[in-house]
């Protein structure tokens, strides 16, 4: 069953990044990213719900302090994410975002130090990610105004050239990857169900306090058509991240679900490609690709 868990997660969490970006590319509404905090925040917190009172998941103050770090840093990554949906395609932003993984084992380096049986081809890796991310931000940067009007025109959206739209990501890459090493070392004291739930339930305490900013101090208006793909995403999301537990649960092939899983980048810049009409150049595909190998590879050594 690994194989159909990894394929689900894979296919969900495109989906979710499909959806989140319908959701909040809208330039006009600026908070869009907090609305989708709220609606992941919903779902999260039903589903913890469910979990807590009808599997008999363990949940304490205890479980939900000592995962608190864990918690925000996901939480705050996945908020900058949402943001930066606003101000860069999603065919750009998802390799970036998932690129997490090199900083991981970066940090996994730093800490450890570099093991005698590490294969070179992981040092290779990290460098494939960090290479493609750089090279990435170049090419956007420096690419002919023109040119970049042209191919935007078949999706309706125009993104201007601005280091903010290569920085947010970055910073979501950057803190995903902390909130990963860190719950690395949490869940060698916690139970992996109870520490999602507390995840869960900590996002729907933050999805309340966005809802009480948005609509009761900012007065924003929920408009059901604009909202649908918000809350589309979060079922995806937490879809994607259940059966993600029970993919990588099942130790003796890890291996092989954790690169299909880590893949799901590749599935979101196709959804991109065929849905929201997003067209790139030769030179940011060749980017992404260079960063989507290097993805894969550590995902196979699952470092």
């Amino acid at each position: 069953m690994w194989f159909t868990f990894a394929v689900i997660a894979l296919l969900c969490w495109s989906g979710s990044d499909l959806f989140s970006k319908i959701g909040c590319q809208d330039p006009r509404d600026k908070y869009s990213h907090l609305k989708m905090v709220m609606a992941v925040g919903l779902v999260m917190g039903l589903h913890a719900a469910f979990e807590i009172f009808f599997n008999d998941v363990e949940m304490s103050a205890h479980v939900i302090l000592t995962y608190l770090p864990v918690s925000m840093l996901y939480i705050l990554s996945m908020a900058i994410g949402y943001l930066g949906l606003r101000y860069i395609e999603l065919s750009i932003s998802s390799p970036i975002c998932n690129s997490s993984g090199a900083i991981v084992a970066l940090l996994t380096f730093a800490t450890k130090g570099i093991s005698e049986d590490l294969p070179p081809i992981a040092l290779v890796a990290v460098a494939l990610v960090a290479v493609g991310v750089i090279a990435l931000g170049f090419v956007e940067s420096n690419e002919d105004e023109d040119l970049r009007k042209a191919r935007q025109d078949a999706s309706n959206h125009h993104y201007a050239k601005s280091w903010l739209a290569i920085a947010i990501p970055v910073v979501y890459c950057l803190l995903d990857a902390l909130g990963t090493f860190a719950d690395s070392r949490v869940l060698e004291v916690l139970d992996e169900d109870s520490a999602n739930c507390a995840y869960e339930l900590t996002f729907f305490v933050v999805g309340i306090l966005c809802a009480i900013y948005v609509l009761g101090i900012k007065k924003q208006r929920l408009i059901p058509r604009q909202e649908l793909p918000k809350y589309t995403g979060a079922i995806f999301e937490t879809i994607g991240q259940f059966f993600y537990i029970y993919a990588i649960a099942d130790s003796a092939h890890v291996a092989f679900a954790a690169p299909i899983i880590s893949s799901y980048c590749v599935a979101s810049v196709v959804w991109a490609h065929i849905f929201l009409k997003e067209r790139l150049s030769r030179k940011h595909y060749l980017c992404i690709a260079t960063v989507i190998v290097g993805i894969i590879i550590l995902g196979i050594l699952d470092i």
